[in-house]
């Protein structure tokens, strides 16, 4: 199958659709989840049109990468959450609800369950906060 260029992230990384930003450089976007599993749950989205990892340069998988620990390190200093959940998803069948690759920074707590993966929007005044510690710390 083709890219399908009109994907909610590829509209973002087109300024075409908003996001709450948390960090950006010439290779990769790091956006809040709009519908997060957990609080201060970061998505970092490759710039290079991809919907599964194994269709990315290794240029582009390599500064994801990069972009993965420097917002992980940021979401764990600004959140202090007890462990960090990082995770990617290739297909439907996977979880992938959004056919760009992308990987999720999901905060983890003692007791504290995820909530479910792309299904209840949080307010975005309460993710801007979020965002706003997470940059602070960068």
């Amino acid at each position: 199958m083709a890219y399908d260029d009109n994907n909610i992230f590829a509209r973002i990384l087109r300024n075409e659709a908003a996001c709450i930003k948390v960090y950006e450089d010439d290779a990769t976007l790091a956006i809040m989840d709009v519908m997060p599993q957990s609080e201060g749950h970061v998505l970092v989205l490759p710039k290079e049109s991809a919907e599964f990892i194994d269709e990315l340069s290794p240029q582009a998988g390599a500064a994801a990468m990069v972009t993965v620990q420097k917002v992980a390190s940021a979401v764990k200093k600004a959140l202090a959450p007890e462990g960090l959940l990082i995770a990617q998803f290739n297909g439907a069948a996977a979880g992938q609800t959004v056919p760009h690759v992308h990987f999720h920074i999901i905060p983890r707590r003692a007791g504290e369950a995820l909530r479910p993966h792309a299904r209840e929007m949080a307010e975005l005044a309460q993710l801007e906060a979020l965002a706003a510690r997470i940059r602070a710390v960068l």
